[in-house]
C-alpha cells in the first residue's frame, strides 16, 4: 500500500485553499485523488495499575520452569550425560573406523606434548600424562563436544608455572605439585558454578583483540622460557620478557652447541612436518606425527651417542595415577585469581573451539553445558594427580581433520595414554629436554597472531590499539597485569560506546518518504524549522546527558544541511526517531521530561516517532505521553514531518510574534490525533479506518 505525501509546493497551495473543513471531507492535493492522512499510533493501556512492569529475572525463571516441566526422562539423561546423545545414534559400521583412527592420531600427538607442557608448568613430565588420562575419560561422558580434545595446553601451563612460582620455590617440588593439583580442583569448581548459573556470557565483554594480544605475548614468553634447554644453561623463571632476556644475555658464556644443534634440528623438522600436513590433506597425518617424530629422533640420538651436555628427562614413575584428596587448603585464597584467569581462558578458548566444531559438524552445543563438562573433568582429574586441563586448539583441529565423529575418539586417546603410563614410561627417561622444548616452541609458534594485528590495523585502529596495549603490558608487566589492563581497556571501550551512542540527523531522500542519515546520504534534505534525530542505542542513565547535549547542539548545527521548506529563523520542532531504541529507563524518561519543559520555554515542540512496545509502555507509565500529548506520537517519521511542516508552513509574521502555547495550544487530555485543531488543518482523518 502506498501513501500520499506532501511537497512544499503542495502544502503552500493547500494551506491557502483549505478551510475549516470537517473530518468527513478532507482537502485534496493537486493532481491526487485522496487526502493526506496519518497512521494513528496505538497507545498502550496503562489503566491496570496493579500490573507492574515485568522483571527480567521473573521472565528467566518462568522460562526455566516451563522448560523443566517439558523435559522427559530422556531429556534429563541427555542433559546430565551428553554422551548419550551420540551413543543412541552411533553407527558402528560408519563411525567406528573414523573415531579409532582419530583417537590414535591424537593420542600419538598428545603423549609427547603432555610431557612437554608439564615441564613448562614446572612439574615432572609424568604429571602431563596424568592430566591427559582421567580428564579425557570424564569429559567424554560429561562434555557436549564430540571433537574437542582436552588435556594440558601451553597457555594454561604457563599460567600454572607463573602462579606457583610466586608461592613455592623451585626446590620445593612436592609443594609445587600439590598446589598444581589444588589449582585443577579450584578451576573445576569455578567452571561448574559458571556453567550451572549460565554465566559464560560474562566473558563476551572481553574483546577478541585482547585475547589475541594476550595469547601472542604469552606465546613469546613461553618460547623464550624454553630457550634454556637449547642453550644448555639456566634462564630466569619469569612471566616478563625483560628478566628472561637479561638472563639469556648474562649466561651467554655458558652456551653449549650440542643441545642447541639437536633442539634446532628437531624444531625445523617439527615445523616442516606441521606446515606440509596443513598444506596437503593427504599428508595431514604428518602434522599429528610431528611431536612423536621429534621425540623418537631425539631419544635415538641420546641413546646411541650419550652426549654429556644434553640433559635428559630421567626416571618416570610407571603405572596409573592413584586416588588422592588435597591434604591442605592453606593456599586457596592465593590461587583464586589464577583459577579465575584459567577459567576465563577455558571459556574463551575451549568453548569457542567447541562451538566452531559443533557448527562444522552440524549438531547443537550449549556453551554452559560445555563449561560444566570441563569443570567436572578438572574436579575428578584433580583427585588423580592432574593439573588444570582444557581444550587444545591444535589437537582439536587434528581430531576434526581426522574425521572424528563422536566422543569415542577421546576414549581411544585416553586408552593410549593409559597404555603409555603402564608400559612405555621406562623408555621416556632417555628423552632429551631440548626435544620437549622444541615441541613446546613449535606448538606456541602458531599462537603468535601477527595476521590478526595486520587485519586490525586495516579494519579498526581502535582494536589495533587495544591489541598493542594488551601485548605490550603482558610482555613487560606480566600475565596478570597484562590481562587486567587488556580487560580494563576493553570494558572502557564498551562503556564509552554505550555512554556516547551514535546519533544521526535524518533527511528525506528525494522522491520518497524514506528518511536517512544526512552524513551517509548527502542527497537527503531536511526542512527549515524541523530537526529529525535518530538515537541508535538504548537510552539510560549513563548516556542521557550526552543525548541531551547533542540535541541542544542540533538546534544550531543542523542549519547548514537545510535546503527545503519555508524560510524560518529558528527550530520549531524536534522529532525523535526511536525505532532503534530497545530500552529506556526511568532516569532517561525523567531527563526527557526535563528536556521537553526546556524546549517548551523556547517555543519548541517535541515529537516522538515509532517507539517499540516496551519503550512506549515505559513512556506511557511515566506520564510523558500526557505531558507531551498523544497527538505528538507517530508511527512514521514522515507522518511527524508532515504535521510539523504544516505548522511551520501555516505560520505568518503576526503569528510568529505570539507565544508557542497560543499558536499550538491544545488540551493535554486529548485522546487521538484527530483532536488536533490548528488554524489551517490538513490532517483530519486517520489513514486506516477505525472499526466500529
Amino acid at each position: 500500500m502506498s501513501y500520499a505525501s506532501l511537497s512544499v509546493k503542495d502544502l503552500t497551495s493547500l494551506v491557502s485553499r483549505s478551510g475549516s473543513g470537517s473530518s468527513s471531507s478532507s482537502p485534496k492535493l493537486p493532481g491526487q485523488t485522496r487526502p493526506v492522512k496519518v497512521i494513528p499510533l496505538q497507545h498502550p493501556d496503562t489503566s491496570d495499575e496493579s500490573r507492574p512492569p515485568s522483571i527480567p529475572f521473573d521472565d528467566i525463571f518462568s522460562r526455566w520452569t516451563a522448560k523443566i516441566k517439558r523435559m522427559r526422562l530422556v531429556d534429563w539423561i541427555d542433559t546430565l550425560f551428553p554422551c548419550f546423545r551420540w551413543i543412541r545414534t552411533y553407527r558402528w559400521n560408519e563411525y567406528f573406523k573414523l573415531d579409532l583412527m582419530a583417537g590414535i592420531t591424537v593420542g600419538i600427538m598428545l603423549v609427547p606434548q603432555a610431557m612437554s607442557y608439564a615441564k613448562l608448568a614446572g612439574l615432572p613430565p609424568i604429571y602431563g600424562l596424568y592430566s591427559s588420562f582421567v580428564p579425557i575419560f570424564v569429559y567424554a561422558v560429561f562434555g557436549s563436544s564430540r571433537q574437542l580434545a582436552i588435556g594440558p595446553v601451553a597457555l594454561v601451563s604457563l599460567l600454572v608455572s607463573n602462579a606457583l612460582g610466586g608461592i613455592a620455590d623451585s626446590s620445593e617440588e612436592e609443594l609445587h605439585i600439590e598446589l598444581a593439583i589444588m589449582l585443577a580442583l579450584l578451576v573445576g569448581i569455578l567452571e561448574c558454578i559458571m556453567g550451572l548459573l549460565r554465566l559464560g556470557w560474562l566473558i563476551r565483554f572481553i574483546s577478541h583483540s585482547v585475547i589475541s594480544g594476550f595469547t601472542t605475548a604469552s606465546a613469546v614468553v613461553i618460547g623464550l622460557s624454553q630457550v634454556k634447554y637449547f642453550l644448555g644453561y639456566s634462564v630466569a623463571r619469569s612471566s616478563k620478557i625483560v628478566p628472561i632476556v637479561e638472563s639469556i644475555i648474562a649466561g651467554a658464556d655458558k652456551f653449549q652447541w650440542p643441545p642447541f644443534l639437536m633442539g634446532s634440528v628437531i624444531l625445523v623438522i617439527l615445523q616442516v612436518m606441521k606446515q606440509v600436513g596443513k598444506a596437503k590433506k593427504e599428508l595431514q597425518f604428518l602434522r599429528a606425527a610431528a611431536p612423536l617424530t621429534g621425540i623418537v629422533l631425539g631419544t635415538t640420538i641420546a641413546k646411541v651417542f650419550h652426549p654429556p651436555s644434553i640433559s635428559l628427562v630421567g626416571e618416570i614413575p610407571q603405572g596409573l595415577p592413584t586416588f588422592s584428596f588435597p591434604r591442605s587448603f592453606d593456599h586457596v585464597k592465593t590461587l583464586l585469581p589464577t583459577s579465575a584467569l584459567i577459567t576465563g581462558v577455558a571459556i574463551l578458548e575451549s568453548v569457542g573451539i567447541a562451538k566452531a566444531l559443533a557448527a562444522k559438524n552440524r549438531y547443537e552445543l550449549d556453551s554452559n553445558s560445555e563449561l560444566f563438562g570441563l569443570g567436572v573433568a578438572n574436579i575428578l582429574g584433580s583427585f588423580f594427580s592432574a593439573y588444570p586441563s582444557t581444550g587444545s586448539f591444535s589437537r582439536s583441529a587434528v581430531n576434526h581433520e581426522s574425521e572424528a565423529k563422536t566422543g569415542l575418539s577421546g576414549l581411544i586417546t585416553g586408552i593410549i595414554i593409559g597404555c603409555s603410563l603402564l608400559f612405555l614410561t621406562p623408555m621416556f627417561k632417555y628423552i632429551p629436554q631440548c626435544a620437549l622444548a622444541a615441541i613446546v616452541i613449535s606448538a606456541v609458534s602458531g599462537l603468535v597472531d601477527y595476521d590478526e594485528a595486520i587485519f586490525l590495523w586495516r579494519v579498526d585502529k581502535r582494536d589495533f590499539t587495544l591489541w598493542i596495549i594488551t601485548t605490550t603490558t603482558t610482555l613487560f608487566l606480566g600475565i596478570e597485569i597484562g590481562v587486567l589492563v587488556g580487560v580494563g581497556f576493553s570494558l572502557a571501550f564498551v562503556i564509552h560506546e554505550s555512554a556516547n551512542p551514535h546519533i544521526a540527523v535524518l533527511g528525506r531522500l528525494p522522491g520518497t518518504t524514506v528518511y536517512r542519515n544526512i552524513k551517509q546520504y548527502p542527497e537527503a534534505y531536511t526542512y527549515n524549522g524541523i530537526v529529525i534525530v535518530r538515537i541508535d542505542s538504548p537510552i539510560y542513565f549513563a548516556n542521557i546527558s550526552y543525548i541531551k547535549d547533542r540535541l541542544r547542539e542540533y538546534e544550531v548545527a543542523v542549519d547548514k544541511y537545510t535546503n527545503r521548506g519555508p524560510e524560518v529563523e529558528r527550530i520549531y520542532f524536534v522529532i525523535l526517531e526511536m525505532s532503534p531504541v530497545t530500552h529506556i529507563d526511568s532516569s532517561a524518561v525523567e531527563a526527557l521530561k526535563e528536556l521537553y519543559q526546556e524546549y517548551k520555554t523556547r517555543d519548541i515542540q517535541l515529537a516522538i516517532s515509532n517507539p517499540n512496545k516496551d519503550v512506549h509502555l515505559t513512556i506511557a507509565r511515566s506520564g510523558m505521553v500526557e505531558l507531551v500529548g498523544k497527538e505528538w506520537f507517530f508511527v512514521r517519521v514522515h507522518d511527524a514531518v508532515q504535521v510539523c511542516l504544516q505548522y511551520v508552513q501555516s505560520s505568518n509574521p503576526e503569528e510568529k510574534k505570539t507565544s508557542f502555547s497560543s499558536r499550538f495550544g491544545r488540551d493535554n487530555n486529548s485522546s487521538s490525533y484527530t483532536d488536533l485543531r490548528p488554524s489551517n488543518t490538513l490532517l483530519k482523518e486517520p489513514l486506516l479506518p477505525v472499526e466500529k
